[in-house]
C-alpha cells in the first residue's frame, strides 16, 4: 500500500495509507485519524484528499468523512446505516450513499478478506 504526502506545518510528511483509520473534514482542513489513536489537522480538504488516496480501500460514506475499509468492524442499520470502526468511533453514512457504500464494502471483502483468510490459516 502506497505512503500518502500531507502536508504538516509548512512541511511534507510520508504517512503509510494503512495507519489512517479515517478522515474528518472540517471545512479547509482535515483531521486525519491514525490506527494509534493519534490525529494530525492538515490544510488541504476532504475532497482533495480522497482524490490522493487508494480507492479500493478508502471510501466516502458521508460529506464529512472517509474511512479505510481495513478497519470497519460492523456495519449497523438499526436507525439508518452507521459504520462502527475498530477504534471505537462510529460514522454515518448518507442516506444519498447508502447503495453505493454498501456495494464498495461487498468489492473490497471480495477482493481482500479472502487472501486475509489464507495467510490467518497459514
Amino acid at each position: 500500500m502506497p505512503d500518502i504526502t500531507l502536508p504538516f506545518w509548512g512541511q511534507r510528511r510520508k504517512i503509510p495509507a494503512y495507519r489512517i483509520t479515517w478522515l474528518e473534514g472540517k471545512g479547509n482542513y482535515t483531521v486525519v485519524h491514525f490506527s494509534d489513536g493519534s490525529e494530525m489537522i492538515v490544510s488541504l480538504t476532504l475532497k482533495k484528499l480522497e482524490g490522493r488516496l487508494p480507492s479500493e480501500i478508502f471510501v466516502r460514506p458521508h460529506k464529512k468523512s472517509i474511512i479505510n475499509l481495513l478497519y470497519l468492524q460492523e456495519i449497523r442499520t438499526d436507525k439508518g446505516v452507521t459504520t462502527c470502526l475498530t477504534s471505537g468511533f462510529e460514522i454515518e453514512v448518507s442516506r444519498r450513499k447508502t447503495t453505493q457504500f454498501m456495494k464498495l464494502v461487498i468489492a473490497f471483502q471480495q477482493e481482500f478478506l479472502p487472501l486475509t483468510a489464507h495467510y490467518a490459516m497459514a
